[in-house]
């Protein structure tokens, strides 16, 4: 078996004792190759397996591939139609990334709430603005955190919100399990609930079919006046001129974003000039536990492949994640 992998920015390299591992898996017919994105091509096509991000072109070189374990939690990009049409099995970080995504999130938020961005924007002339920084700031305690998506991102937020006194709920689209926050997972179709009763939306969905441009103008009219957004996950989930609209009329109080419905976020785009408004530059996947747990993952998946038992983290195809 050969395994081609691609390191990228969630995977800068591998160490020396993960492909002894691997090649000790595959044994002396197997083959492990590293390569980069560029020269991925002249490898790929008696390539069985492949670690990495897999474009069109290179999917379409890779004639022997039968299973990619994408280097992202996200896996949007590979749905083209080839790949899709496929029986080329994909898995993912899935369940692997929450824990960091929510602890940013929560980064988010507190620099609107706290008025932290406020007061880095100001620098030394910030004592001049006290009064009114001191009057725009809340407390979290006894608000409601409502999470879009209870996935491992939705269940690291609630954890954090009910360790900051906030009350939780949550809806997905599957029927997945409740946590100690949240007492019930609401189905989809209560999503309009789930907005007019929370103080904090965050929205921890992947992009789909369904999810794309769901947060629209009908969806933030259906929020509570005053209420933050918080993303940290897919930004074609919210259309961004009905976005715009609900933070200049004062509907939302605030939005902390790591994504954007575009990306890279021009430097037109009325989203950086506005002062209730922080984001990062989808930075939010960033830990130094993400490499170690995605190899760890693909170190077991290719035991597993090998000996034909089920994959971790496979992604279903009709539903896009």
């Amino acid at each position: 078996m050969k395994i081609l992998i691609i390191p990228g920015l969630t995977l800068k390299e591998v160490p020396e004792k993960d492909l002894n591992r691997l090649q000790e898996i595959v044994g002396n017919n197997g083959q492990v190759v590293i390569t980069d994105q560029h020269e991925a091509h002249l490898h790929a096509e008696d390539a069985e397996v492949i670690l990495g991000f897999v474009p069109k072109s290179l999917f379409v070189a890779a004639h022997s591939l039968r299973w990619i374990q994408s280097i992202s939690s996200g896996v949007d990009m590979f749905f083209y139609p080839e790949f899709v049409d496929s029986e080329v099995i994909l898995t993912s970080e899935k369940g692997l990334v929450g824990e960091h995504l929510a602890d940013h999130a929560f980064g988010l938020l507190l620099m609107l709430t706290r008025q932290l961005a406020t007061a880095l924007k100001y620098g030394s002339d910030s004592w001049n603005h006290r009064p009114e920084m001191r009057y725009q700031e809340i407390e979290l305690t006894g608000k409601t955190m409502g999470i879009f998506g209870f996935g491992s991102t939705g269940r690291a937020i609630a954890k954090r919100a009910n360790a900051f006194g906030m009350q939780c709920i949550a809806l997905d689209r599957d029927p997945v399990p409740a946590s100690p926050e949240v007492s019930e997972v609401w189905p989809s179709d209560r999503l309009p609930d789930l907005l007019a009763a929370s103080d904090v939306v965050s929205i921890c969905c992947p992009l789909t079919r369904e999810t794309r441009g769901l947060f629209d103008a009908n969806a933030f009219d259906g929020m509570k006046d005053g209420a933050y957004l918080l993303n940290v996950t897919r930004g074609e989930v919210m259309d961004e001129q009905a976005l715009i609209d609900a933070l200049k009329s004062n509907k939302l109080s605030g939005a902390g974003l790591d994504v954007a419905p575009r990306e890279p976020l021009p430097a037109d785009s009325p989203l950086w000039r506005m002062s209730n408004v922080v984001m990062t530059p989808h930075t939010a996947g960033a830990s130094q536990f993400r490499a170690r747990r995605n190899l760890d993952r693909f170190i077991n998946n290719v035991q597993k492949f090998m000996a034909d038992e089920p994959l971790e983290g496979i992604i279903d195809k009709s539903l896009g994640y």
